[in-house]
């Protein structure tokens, strides 16, 4: 009897190999032909694509050119505001803009010339945290500080104006400024001690300048006139 055929084994799971027989005329699609087939494929959706990206850049253009322009007539509007009643106008108009601080300063300024103390005060206060860090930020903070001292508030004019003179990062001139108006107030009550320690803090933040030579020329005139003062001896 003949041996029966032996079954050939079962084919693993997933491998499809010899299911499909290979050509040996068949040529793979070259790189032109498969971008072809993609754009066959997906035309719609990369079109798509590339208007919502040329939308996206128009529209950003636009608003560039549109906010360059609103700078433009904004700073128009602050150059030909002169008068009190065109600056506060303008402060109305642009809030928080960085000219409207400027704005701001310059009313504050025209107040404090006016003995307004009060309202330059207010005014200094307001224009601080529209100006840039710089020296119109700085004239704005030391004059709330001399405005609250002529304002009746001394008490707290003079706590600015110590932080004034304290911190470094402020502008020299501006604080050897504040350290000499707070060696003159000390002079205008007598206080001989503030005096000294005011006049050295100022030789300690510039020793040439000019609020320096001031201030000791204060300090020379005070301390003479304690001498006249003082009751001499009997012979």
């Amino acid at each position: 009897m003949p041996t029966p055929a032996s079954p050939s084994g079962p084919t693993p799971a997933g491998d499809d190999r010899n299911l499909v027989p290979v050509d040996e005329n068949y040529v793979a699609p070259s790189f032109e032909d498969r971008l072809r087939l993609f754009w066959q494929r997906n035309s719609k959706a990369v079109t798509g694509v590339l208007i919502a990206v040329f939308i996206a850049i128009v529209a950003k253009g636009g608003w560039e050119a549109l906010a360059a322009q609103n700078e433009q007539e904004t700073q128009q509007a602050y150059a030909k505001a002169s008068s009190s009643s065109e600056l506060k106008a303008f402060v109305a108009a642009h809030p928080g803009h960085a000219l409207t601080g400027a704005a701001q300063l310059r009313l504050a300024d025209e107040a404090y010339a006016d003995s307004k103390y009060a309202d330059a005060a207010t005014l200094y206060d307001q224009a601080t945290p529209s100006l840039p860090a710089g020296p119109l930020a700085s004239r704005a903070r030391l004059g709330s500080a001399m405005a609250k001292m002529l304002s009746g508030k001394a008490a707290e004019g003079e706590t600015a104006l110590k932080a004034f003179v304290a911190d470094t990062k402020e502008i020299k001139a501006f604080r050897a400024e504040a350290a000499y108006h707070l060696a003159s107030d000390a002079i205008s009550k007598g206080k001989l001690d503030d005096v000294k320690t005011y006049s050295e803090q100022l030789t300690q933040i510039d020793p040439m300048s000019p609020w320096t030579q001031r201030v000791m020329a204060l300090r020379a005139q005070a301390t003479a006139g304690t001498e006249t003062a003082a009751p001499t001896s009997a012979p």
